[in-house]
């Protein structure tokens, strides 16, 4: 369905851009992750944007340090002028959730499918979204451990998976930020397995082991010996197939999720709705 609401990137953008420069290191990003409750951001040198470094990038590229080897180059961009059926084309087209809004190539703004998600739920949609839910969904069991349900989201390349028990019932939702979060950080001055070579700030990654420990510098970083329903989120927001888009626009904003389980009448999972499935209305 085509339509033109009239709006512009420069309406919705977020003008205070949270970046990251280069040179830079993948601690600092895991920080800005943290502080500014975000997923990724602009590298910028000299104002300019360059790449862009998402959380995800932390997870996949476990032995890179520094932020200009994990970070994607050339990104798309958007000027401010365009309208947000032009921004959702282009995120939807090139599956990427944030767009850098330049200026002559000087970062001005930012633009995420959240921002035009809100927009989406003050335009009073009441088409279902079971025209948009995914073919696939992805589960883990809440007794997994963190580990391997960290290990298992990245080989899938998605960011959330619904957590089921053994009932197979719907129980909570588990995200790459809880996984981040769930990060202990451990003070390490002497330890053997600290010594990599000439480059001490390289990180290594034992994915395949019941704990994954990444280390930087001196400190160390490691998932605890927890399970999912430790650090899962319990108080699962759902929506079913005839939820309205707005409706569930709205209910994903309003608790900053970017995703919702879909239930049955019967309570039982069925799919997951994101936020990017949304823009779809719009193109």
């Amino acid at each position: 369905m085509g339509v033109n609401t009239g709006i512009k990137v420069k309406d919705i953008m977020v003008e205070e851009v949270a970046s990251v420069t280069v040179p830079g290191t993948r601690s600092g990003l895991l920080n800005l992750c943290k502080e500014s409750y975000i997923s990724g951001a602009p590298v910028v040198k000299d104002g300019k944007v360059i790449g862009v470094v998402t959380r995800q990038d932390l997870l996949k590229k476990p032995n890179e340090s520094q932020i200009a080897l994990m970070m994607s180059r050339d990104p798309i961009t958007i000027s401010s002028g365009a309208s947000i059926e032009e921004a959702a084309n282009v995120i939807l087209t090139n599956k990427i959730r944030r767009l850098p809004v330049v200026m002559d190539k000087k970062l001005v703004g930012l633009l995420s499918v959240a921002d035009i998600a809100r927009e989406i739920a003050k335009m009073g949609y009441k088409m279902p979204i079971g025209d948009y839910v995914g073919l696939t969904t992805m589960a883990v069991w809440d007794n997994t451990p963190i580990s391997v349900a960290g290990r298992i989201m990245e080989l899938a390349g998605v960011k959330a998976v619904p957590v089921l028990n053994s009932k197979l019932e719907l129980v909570g939702l588990m995200t790459d930020r809880d996984l981040i979060n769930a990060a202990v950080i451990e003070e390490a001055t002497e330890d053997s397995d600290l010594s990599l070579g000439s480059d001490e700030d390289k990180w290594t990654w034992e994915g395949m082991r019941d704990t994954m420990k990444i280390y930087y510098n001196v400190s160390k970083i490691k998932l605890p010996d927890n399970v999912v329903r430790d650090i899962m989120v319990k108080n699962v927001v759902t929506a079913t197939r005839n939820s309205g888009v707005s409706e569930c626009a709205e209910k994903m904003g309003k608790n900053r999720f970017d995703q919702l389980p879909v239930v049955a009448l019967n309570g039982k999972l069925t799919g997951i709705i994101r936020d990017r499935d949304l823009l779809n209305v719009l193109v």
